[in-house]
């Protein structure tokens, strides 16, 4: 079988809390690991999306809008909906599997993340991640 989940992948969870909101892909386990013994990989996502900035805004409202929540998680394969976008934001050393073993370091992972994703979004290209399924 072609492995076709790999990382910068967008994909949509289908599952749990974060259902519904768009991730990109950081790191895959294909054959699991002791404590999960099944297909999973590490993803980013925004938990909150950006709002829409309108031209009469001013700067300070327009940076306001322009803010994005972000969550890090580890998810099955089965709970995953793969999309045909990449997104070469690099999450690779802000975002690891043992951020998630103590708070203080997934905090300063989800700030990182935030930071890059907000520096993605104001770039302006990968207009369809940074927007609602349905609004």
């Amino acid at each position: 079988m072609v492995k076709f989940l790999k990382p910068n992948k967008a994909v949509i969870l289908l599952q749990g809390r974060y259902a519904g909101k768009k991730a990109v892909i950081v790191r895959t386990a294909d054959d699991g690991t002791r404590d999960r013994p099944y297909g999973h990989c590490l993803v980013a996502g925004i938990k909150k999306y950006p709002s829409k900035v309108i031209k009469k805004d001013s700067a300070k409202k327009t940076a306001k809008k322009s803010r994005v929540k972000a969550f890090v998680k580890l998810v099955n394969y089965q709970h995953l909906m793969p999309t045909r976008y990449t997104l070469d934001v690099d999450l690779k050393d802000a975002v690891t599997t043992d951020v998630l073993q103590s708070k203080d370091k997934k905090v300063t992972a989800l700030k990182e993340t935030k930071k890059r994703l907000e520096e993605r979004f104001k770039t302006g290209k990968n207009r369809w991640f940074f927007t609602k399924l349905r609004f």
